[in-house]
């Protein structure tokens, strides 16, 4: 059986992975889920000096200090930016990277710089001068597309869990040697996969890392563990016997 390591998206811990991380196991995988530095319950850690490299070191140090090898690193949205910087330091122990709505940023992209200006001014001005990003009001009547599938008991856990982001690990860039890469993965939820296709035929430069990559299409909402958990399951245990 396979070594899943499951990173959580923004301003989410290893609890958001909970059902798939049991379904997994039910299944006979090795599953570490993680929460990174400055989250959930580790928020008491949230300084202004956690960095996208401090969630790139929480991942790399696990996979070392388990002694992790070929393991199958699951990053989901925010958290496929340090799952990337991790994969390209111990390429020899990652078997493939899964991105679950997320994606390898180019070498020296931030997620801030992916946003639209409006958006940017609008986080801004909500920061002012902190280093937290707040997380957003899981209200799916302003944000149907990207909370489809979360039932009301789901949407209030994420208004009770969620926790602040710390604000580098969204405006630090992503930083790679260029060295070995290593196989690739996508699970595509809020983007139809011929949109995918049609972004890598295009050179896209959030999908262009995805050329040989396996891509698989589960269509619900931004965040698929909890809206659809036992699909995903299905989908990283097929991917695990690939």
């Amino acid at each position: 059986m396979a070594t899943f390591v499951l990173v959580p998206g923004f301003w989410l811990g290893a609890w958001a992975w909970r059902d798939v991380t049991a379904a997994l196991r039910s299944q006979g995988h090795e599953v570490h889920p993680m929460t990174l530095t400055g989250l959930a319950e580790r928020d008491h850690l949230a300084g202004p000096q956690v960095s996208l490299d401090t969630h790139t070191t929480d991942i790399v140090r696990l996979i070392e200090v388990e002694d992790l090898r070929d393991v199958l690193l699951v990053g989901h949205s925010g958290g496929g930016m340090p799952a990337a910087q991790a994969a390209d330091r111990v390429p020899d122990r990652i078997a493939r990277v899964v991105y679950v709505e997320s994606g390898p940023l180019p070498d020296g992209t931030a997620q801030f710089d992916t946003l639209p200006p409006e958006e940017q001014q609008r986080l801004r001005e909500a920061i002012g001068t902190g280093h937290l990003l707040p997380p957003p009001a899981w209200d799916p009547e302003a944000d149907p597309t990207n909370l489809a599938g979360l039932d009301e008991p789901t949407l209030a856990l994420l208004r009770t869990r969620a926790t602040p982001q710390p604000l580098r690990t969204a405006t630090d860039p992503v930083r790679r040697t260029g060295g070995r890469s290593v196989p690739t993965a996508l699970v595509a939820s809020t983007i139809p996969l011929d949109v995918v296709r049609q972004m890598i035929r295009q050179e896209h430069p959030f999908f262009t890392e995805l050329t040989d990559g396996q891509l698989h299409g589960l269509p619900t909402g931004h965040w698929p563990m909890l809206s659809e958990p036992k699909a995903l399951t299905d989908i990283l245990d097929q991917i695990a016997r690939s």
